[in-house]
């Protein structure tokens, strides 16, 4: 037997008893057992070891426990409390074949016991077993008449099993012991039109109608019926009738569009469909599911879709406070590719309810892809107070900041998130905070702080590319630790080799270094992977094409250098003064 076993006990099945309070009752249960009877030695001796088994498992020791009933089995093997305990160790090891028989006796030599054999019918839908399942239950209808959730578990199975005869006669039962109610005449109304008995099924539902007059859903109840055997008229004069007693009856409203639908009375159903629709009467939650039904007829018939937009923008001019409507018109129009249609609509989602963080993030989404910096910290300011849990408004208001150049703002909000961020927080999320940290302090010059960020960054996520390369970039700026510069920033190369940006960086740690001959090579990369000429690495390339005794290469560089779209005017006079100075053959 494994170490460990068996921390089971009744985690499997959930039992109404608990492993403590069980212990008195399976005791009892000994000489309620219908077994072959021990003599009163044996019966000590069982006694004794079942009592020493349920105190080794309550203390934990599920190994010796589960021999001392294995032991108790040897006694008296047809033991039902004892079987009971063998299967759930069995449930616990998988061996389902052996619980099932071990459960199974112990059904069979206490047919008393309703718990056991609640649990083998479990076990048995576990198993998809229906008839077996089916089986035991009808027999437990008999031991255990007043148990009334055996008969509605039953219901289920023979639902199950398309049992109709027996679902029926259950029923009937059923009704003679709790009287006649809504839930079981329904059944047996659905029971009677499955079977095509519209006869018996316009009966059930009539019986009901009789029974509660006042209750129009009934009457409801009948149209459909009508409706669903084709008998349109009749469908259509009970609905009319329960609308002439009750003119707002949604569900009647709704039973009404179905017929118009049904009958191909366009025009009518357009007007019906309108009524739903824009009435004040009629909840949300039906007015979004209509509108839902509405949206998937059109799209499966190729319906115009600017019939469906003017619909939305009625409902959404009549009821401006429904969040429910505009947040499908959004989807609408975002399944249709009208992108910049369905921004105001998700904004006003978002201002209904601001704890939307869905379509905060779909906001947020088309923001960052148009480089909309205003707009991403306008949703991330409010995202992170609508729904602080969600570390990505964290992040990207962090970003909005910086390129903001708020640099304090974006510090206190990565240290916000850092400092409330649970164990659940992906780590290179944590180490793109710490990295972005990074930045803001050297541009601040606080050189010390932010190496210690790229070091937190690197220790979250030791292939943070970027952290590795602007750790890497500052330290050749500094002249500093050039060794660790290299390593980190070969790195990011052979991640991106094609990168003008991670090229033009391990080449100046290379020139830094002395190695002019290798920097020439990846200054060479960077410039010819540049998607638009940067002043940066132009210069740098000027600087190694000289030491390689390029002067011509040098000039060409630094030419494009000055005459680079993101020329500060400080580079432009350090790389004049170098022009100024080179002899170009």
């Amino acid at each position: 037997m494994q170490k460990y076993i068996l921390i089971i006990i009744g985690a499997l099945f959930c039992l109404p008893l608990s492993a403590g309070r069980q212990t008195d009752k399976q005791v009892k249960a000994l000489s309620e057992e219908t077994v072959p009877v021990l003599s009163s030695q044996e019966q000590r001796r069982f006694d004794y070891f079942f009592i020493e088994a349920v105190r080794q498992k309550q203390q934990g020791n599920y190994d010796a426990a589960y021999e001392l009933i294995r032991h108790c089995l040897s006694i008296n093997p047809e033991s039902a409390v004892a079987n009971h305990e063998l299967m759930q160790y069995y449930l616990f090891l998988n061996k389902v074949p052996e619980a099932l028989a071990a459960l199974e006796k112990a059904v069979q030599n206490d047919l008393q016991n309703y718990w056991y054999a609640n649990t083998l019918v479990n076990l048995y839908m576990q198993q998809k077993k229906v008839d077996e399942a089916a089986a035991l239950m009808e027999q437990m209808a008999v031991r255990f008449p007043n148990k009334l959730d055996i008969y509605y578990g039953l219901l289920d199975v023979y639902t199950s099993q398309e049992a109709w005869e027996k679902e029926l006669r259950l029923l009937n039962v059923l009704e003679e012991r709790v009287g006649k109610s809504e839930q079981l005449s329904m059944q047996k109304f659905r029971i009677y039109m499955q079977q095509g008995n519209q006869k018996r099924a316009f009966k059930e539902i009539k019986a009901l109608m009789k029974e509660y007059p006042d209750d129009l859903r009934y009457r409801i109840a009948l149209g459909d019926a009508y409706m669903e055997s084709d008998k349109l008229d009749d469908a259509y004069a009970i609905y009319q009738d329960v609308l002439n007693r009750e003119p707002d009856n949604v569900q009647a409203m709704s039973a009404l569009l179905a017929y118009y639908e049904r009958s191909g009375e366009e025009d009518k159903m357009e007007q019906q469909l309108d009524t739903l629709l824009l009435s004040h009467k009629v909840p949300d939650a039906v007015r979004f599911r209509v509108m839902q039904q509405y949206i998937l007829v059109q799209q499966k018939e190729g319906g115009d879709s600017l019939k469906v937009i003017n619909r939305f923008e009625q409902i959404m001019a009549q009821e401006p406070d429904d969040p429910q409507i505009p947040l499908i018109y959004a989807q609408y129009l975002l399944e249709k590719g009208m992108q910049e249609k369905a921004g105001p609509v998700l904004h006003q989602v978002l201002d209904l309810t601001p704890d939307n963080a869905s379509v905060r993030l779909t906001l947020l989404q088309y923001a960052i892809k148009n480089n909309d910096y205003g707009a991403i910290i306008n949703l991330c300011e409010g995202g992170v107070l609508a729904s602080p849990d969600r570390i990505e408004f964290y992040f990207y208001l962090a970003i909005g900041y910086h390129h903001e150049q708020r640099l304090d703002d974006a510090l206190a909000v990565c240290r916000k998130a850092l400092n409330q961020a649970n164990q659940q927080v992906n780590k290179e999320i944590l180490s793109d905070f710490y990295a972005i940290m990074g930045d803001i302090l050297h541009t601040q010059q606080k050189d010390v702080e932010a190496y210690e960020a790229y070091e937190e960054a690197l220790k979250y996520n030791a292939d943070n590319i970027s952290a590795l390369n602007n750790y890497a970039y500052y330290l050749s700026l500094e002249k500093k630790n050039l060794d660790r510069a290299e390593e980190m920033s070969y790195k990011t190369v052979k991640a991106e080799p094609d990168n003008a940006t991670y090229l033009d960086t391990y080449a100046w740690i290379l020139y830094e270094k002395g190695k002019y001959a290798e920097a020439r090579i990846y200054i060479d990369q960077a410039i010819k992977n540049l998607k638009e000429d940067s002043s940066v690495v132009l210069e740098h390339g000027g600087d190694i094409h000289l030491k390689t005794g390029d002067p011509e290469g040098a000039h060409t560089c630094w030419q494009k250098a000055m005459e680079a779209g993101d020329a500060t005017e400080e580079l432009k006079e350090r790389v004049s003064g170098k022009l100024k100075t080179l002899q170009v053959p």
